[in-house]
């Protein structure tokens, strides 16, 4: 088993992603370049190696067709941790259909809280400084005046380099497999 930690991703685009990025350059701005992820598997040791767990999400995946889900309003983990994320309001199921179907074998992972299909906006290690953050974020994403629908397409295999430092391992697409080797 290895000691790293590993996540599963949907990296966001367009407007939700501009918006995201703009606050994280305001209120975040030593994590400017974390990408706008929808969590799908939260970060988590294997229980196998990379490529089981990558056959695992290869398999998973191409049996799923690509899907649209709709953003609700700016939440916090606040008190368990300084997280401030903008949580999934329409198919949020099929995040956690996901979700499910790969917390297990070489993924397989006892979370320490329950899944929650989110849209991370900025993890802080101040809870204070978090509190504040997501009362201005809530203010932004209410007044916030574009599409709030991100298609969800591929998913992207991540493991940490260092703390708010992901390295992107391989990207899945969703409804086709991997040509694996």
């Amino acid at each position: 088993m290895d000691s790293a930690q590993y996540a599963l991703v949907a990296y966001v685009g367009g407007h939700v992603a501009e918006f995201v990025h703009s606050l994280r350059r305001e209120l975040q701005p030593e994590a400017t370049d974390v990408p706008a992820h929808l969590t799908i598997l939260p970060p988590r040791p294997l229980a196998g190696g990379e490529n089981q767990a990558l056959e695992l999400i290869d398999r998973v995946c191409s049996t799923v067709q690509p899907f649209d889900v709709s953003m609700g309003d700016v939440e916090t983990f606040i008190p368990s941790t300084a997280t401030v994320f903008i949580r999934v309001a329409h198919a949020a199921y099929r995040m956690r259909e996901l979700h499910d179907r790969l917390n297990t074998a070489a993924l397989g992972f006892d979370e320490p809280w329950p899944y929650m299909p989110h849209l991370t906006v900025f993890r802080m290690y101040d809870m204070q400084r978090a509190q504040d953050a997501f009362m201005v974020a809530r203010q932004r994403w209410d007044a916030y005046g574009c599409a709030r629908t991100i298609r969800v397409e591929e998913l992207t295999f991540v493991r940490q380099a260092a703390p708010e430092r992901w390295i992107d391992l391989a990207p899945v697409p969703l409804g086709r497999s991997l040509a694996l080797t």
